[in-house]
């Protein structure tokens, strides 16, 4: 008997960015949840993803096995060893030197099949066309930008070749960063972990996502800059996010604190926050938690606080 909670019929992508180290998969099909079981990642290891009829195990098996330093080829190879279906399963591994490797079995469902290319292996099977693996490896490697957007124009392309012959439904993309990654807590936290779990459009819903998640690494750049002394750089940075996610006011909040608590710029931070939430009929509570956060400690700076709440409300009555 099949357990149809295991069949992830499913075109995703595996691959290395060789510049910066990252790792990443992403993946789209006809089924509830698919970034719970497709994609498997580690920091500095390699990445791996599991489909058709999937074997969950080949996830934590296969992410020691490169932890290890086995490299992908021999990843592939050792999994299937273990596994009397290894006929009806597709897996890719990339491991961390960009070497990629994949499989697929000859039970899988039409049209099925892989392409390895540069750090990189497309797989996909029930599909629609039998052009669907081809056109997402061109799309991968002609797109620009970060993995996380070269790995989603994989997925479009998938799509626009027809995709799954039953349709769409979920979707998911995750990134990890590259070894040279200092700070420990960015380590743990992915830099892209999105996850569309039923959707009339999955791809786009993740697009979406994929958006907002830059714009908050974006805005965490310019925290950055304004840490280390580049005030304009920053001013710069930020303007980006919020352009480049303007429904999201938390950024332009946490952006204002800083500057009016680690820059003392209460003339800024105003300037930042004004516009945003100027229309916002929350914006009395976005004040009540300005002074929330002096009792808590975050903003350091003595009384920076009501400083900063009635500048908020002078600009506000003023533009009235």
């Amino acid at each position: 008997m099949i357990a149809t909670e295991n069949l992830f019929q499913t075109y995703s992508i595996v691959a290395r960015d060789a510049e910066t180290g990252e790792l990443g998969v992403a993946v789209q099909t006809h089924q509830m949840c698919v970034g719970v079981v497709v994609p498997w990642l580690s920091l500095g290891s390699g990445a791996l993803a599991t489909q058709a009829l999937t074997n969950v195990r080949f996830g934590p098996m296969g992410l020691a096995m490169l932890a290890a330093g086995v490299p992908a080829t021999d990843v592939v190879h050792g999994l299937l060893a273990t596994d009397a279906g290894r006929d009806s399963r597709q897996l890719a591994v990339v491991d961390r030197n960009g070497n990629a490797a994949a499989w697929t079995g000859s039970q899988c469902i039409d049209f099925a099949g892989h392409h390895i290319g540069d750090g990189y292996s497309v797989q996909a099977n029930m599909m629609n066309t039998p052009t669907v693996i081809e056109a997402m490896g061109e799309a991968y490697e002609v797109a620009e930008g970060d993995l996380a957007g070269r790995l989603f124009a994989a997925l479009q392309a998938a799509q626009q070749e027809g995709g799954d012959i039953r349709g769409m439904q979920s979707a998911a993309i995750k990134v990890v960063g590259g070894v040279d990654i200092e700070d420990e807590t960015d380590a743990l936290i992915p830099r892209y972990d999105l996850r569309v779990d039923e959707h009339v459009d999955p791809l786009a819903e993740l697009g979406r996502l994929i958006r907002l998640r830059r714009a908050q690494l974006k805005s965490g750049e310019g925290f950055q800059a304004l840490h280390d002394g580049r005030k304009e750089e920053a001013l710069e940075i930020w303007q980006q996010a919020r352009q480049l996610a303007p429904e999201l006011e938390e950024l332009a909040f946490w952006q204002a604190i800083a500057l009016a608590d680690e820059a003392d710029d209460i003339r800024g931070a105003v300037q930042v926050l004004t516009p945003v939430l100027d229309n916002d009929p929350l914006r009395d509570r976005w004040l009540d938690l300005i002074g929330r956060i002096q009792v808590c400690g975050i903003i350091e700076r003595n009384g920076v606080d009501q400083v900063l709440i009635s500048s908020l409300q002078e600009a506000w009555n003023h533009e009235l």
